[in-house]
């Protein structure tokens, strides 16, 4: 990490607030030893009786990526769940993913819901989005997939939600500055939306960070449940496993299951704002042993991608979003703005997520 995140600090030894944080508060209560050995098999238990009767007894979005495709391996073949994999089709899935996707669900013979994001709705959200000139660019995938699963949870009356989040290969949480704005602010999509989107958003499924953490935790007992955080967890192991048991393909980095992200935090991000989420990503895994310091900085010294690929995938963005090139490098040179500058739950937001980091409920630094 470096003063890209500018409110970052560093001690009299040269360790930054992240590294001060992964040592003192994240590894002190991370336990994937016997006592994370136990505290997922009494969970899993758990989930087991909530589901008796019903077809499935949690539900796992899955995407593709390695964090999901391991946990649906972990919770179906170690736990012996019955998860439903959900997956949202919001336009942008590459190839690898699709077939990723299908190869678990053939290989561990589990059921697949697809739902599908009305593609007009969100195509205007997402140039409203680049128009805003925030570096938020992926609101409308995120929120189109948390507020579908958890929609469809509650319809079907699933008590529990397995996610992929884990401390391995993301405890060093991306800066909100970066663009890893926290949580579905439903204020801030509306306001954005009316200044520069075509249509309304009539089917657009938008559920309220403070919906989802308060109303359906507190009031319909729907539980998330990170898996990965309590079992040995090392990224090269599991994409060596799933590649060998099913025929799953790694991909280049993280987040590169999606067309979309993969253009935003390889091109948009570092060139637009100076932002490279890389330096996360990897520090995340020099701090849990998986990667080191030199050759994390040999790789951010070049971009993940080739020039000629990245000027074709701008291209490409463009014209899926029924932009031109030129209107696509118009906004892409305009002044930078942030969500400061628009309506939004952000203050009460943060709030919460500093409330979160004091109780303990929430243990990666929060900036």
């Amino acid at each position: 990490m470096d003063t890209s995140d500018s409110t970052i600090t560093f001690d009299d030894r040269g360790w930054c607030v992240y590294c001060n944080n992964f040592h003192d508060v994240i590894l002190p209560n991370w336990h994937t030893d016997i006592r994370g050995e136990q505290k997922l098999r009494e969970t899993a238990k758990k989930i087991k009786m909530k589901g008796k009767g019903k077809d499935f007894d949690c539900i796992i979005g899955l995407s593709g990526g390695l964090d999901s495709s391991y946990l649906t391996y972990i919770a179906k073949e170690k736990l012996g769940l019955r998860p439903l994999l959900f997956h949202v089709d919001a336009g942008w899935n590459t190839d690898q993913a699709v077939g990723n996707i299908e190869k678990l669900v053939d290989g561990l013979g589990l059921d697949l819901y697809t739902e599908v994001i009305d593609w007009e709705e969100i195509k205007s959200l997402q140039v409203a989005l680049l128009k805003s000139q925030i570096p938020h660019q992926d609101i409308p995938q995120d929120t189109a997939f948390f507020s579908t699963l958890y929609k469809f949870a509650k319809e079907n009356k699933i008590k529990y939600v397995l996610t992929g989040g884990n401390y391995s290969t993301e405890c060093i949480r991306e800066p909100e500055e970066w663009g890893a704005y926290p949580g579905c602010d439903k204020t801030l999509i509306l306001d954005i939306n009316s200044k520069y989107g075509k249509i309304p958003l009539k089917t657009f499924p938008i559920i309220d960070v403070f919906t989802s953490k308060i109303y359906y935790k507190y009031f319909l007992g729907m539980q998330l449940f990170k898996p990965l955080d309590l079992i040995p967890y090392v990224k090269k192991d599991a994409e060596a496993l799933l590649e060998a048991s099913f025929g799953w393909k790694k991909f280049q980095h993280k987040h590169h299951e999606s067309r979309f992200t993969r253009f935003f935090e390889d091109y948009w991000l570092p060139r637009k704002f100076g932002f490279d989420r890389r330096r996360a990503h990897f520090s995340s895994l020099i701090l849990t042993g998986q990667m080191t310091r030199k050759e994390a900085l040999d790789r951010i010294a070049t971009p993940e991608l080739d020039e000629h690929f990245l000027e074709r995938e701008f291209e490409f963005i463009a014209h899926k979003l029924d932009l031109s090139v030129d209107e696509l490098r118009a906004i892409f040179i305009g002044k930078n703005k942030s969500s400061y500058d628009y309506k939004s739950k952000r203050a009460l937001i943060e709030i919460a997520s500093r409330a979160m980091t004091l109780l303990g409920l929430e243990k990666r630094l929060y900036k």
